[in-house]
């Protein structure tokens, strides 16, 4: 762990924020995973919501039944005691991705940025291993770092009206897969027809702060045969 972390600060007449690292990293994101699993094991009832995000969590917990010096307390002994096996249990996921320019309306635009072709482009986005830093924007919108610098790209001057379900995309040095149709700005490169959010499961969405992330290239025949074929007809050019 890092000097002088975890800090503790209070939010809230009942909720504090926990500070692990200075900046998001794999370690942290698997640290703030653990953290939340320990204290949902042993305060369950006693908590409100616990809410992740890069490198911190805020918690949030019924100031009837625990008061903020037994949190804290608990917070310090989980971080102490944290074995390098439960930092390492977070589940790793491939996720198929068609890419494209039919998919990824985006992809020459980036590739020219970048001074790359579009395959080099491909290449190095799906030969990354990425870590789910934090969940936000919309249910089951995993934020994925970070994207090889050679392929990060600013969001959109005008962020688009309408993007359709498993556009993935990239934003500076991030990346991410739309859960659902939404508008948004992030760079469109390919399309992904797993499913990431569904309130019907439990849990609902398929990956969780400190699982990894991997993409598999997939042809449009595959992309089809996935069941992907409409989400092509929602792509804004």
């Amino acid at each position: 762990m890092n000097k002088g972390f975890p800090k503790i600060a209070i939010a809230g007449e009942n909720s504090v924020i926990v500070y692990f690292s200075e900046r998001p990293c794999a370690k942290t994101s698997s640290l703030i995973a653990n953290t939340s699993k320990q204290l949902n094991n042993n305060l369950s009832n006693k908590l409100i919501d616990l809410v992740p995000s890069y490198h911190s969590l805020l918690v949030i917990y019924n100031a009837l039944t625990i008061d903020y010096l037994t949190i804290e307390k608990e917070i310090h002994s989980i971080v102490a005691n944290a074995s390098d096996k439960e930092l390492a249990n977070g589940k790793s996921i491939e996720l198929p991705v068609y890419y494209s320019l039919e998919s990824g309306p985006d992809l020459r635009r980036l590739a020219k940025h970048a001074k790359l072709t579009i395959d080099e482009v491909i290449s190095i986005h799906h030969q990354t291993e990425y870590t789910v830093y934090a969940m936000g924007f919309s249910p089951g919108f995993a934020y994925l770092g970070e994207t090889d610098s050679r392929i990060a790209m600013p969001r959109l001057c005008t962020p688009r009206t309408m993007v359709p379900k498993g556009a993935v995309a990239i934003a500076d040095r991030q990346t991410a897969i739309y859960p659902s149709q939404s508008p948004g700005g992030w760079n469109l490169i390919g399309l992904c027809p797993t499913t990431m959010f569904d309130p019907s499961q439990h849990p609902s969405t398929l990956v969780e702060v400190g699982d990894k992330v991997s993409f598999k290239a997939i042809n449009r025949d595959e992309f089809i045969q996935l069941g992907g074929k409409d989400q092509l007809s929602g792509i804004e050019q």
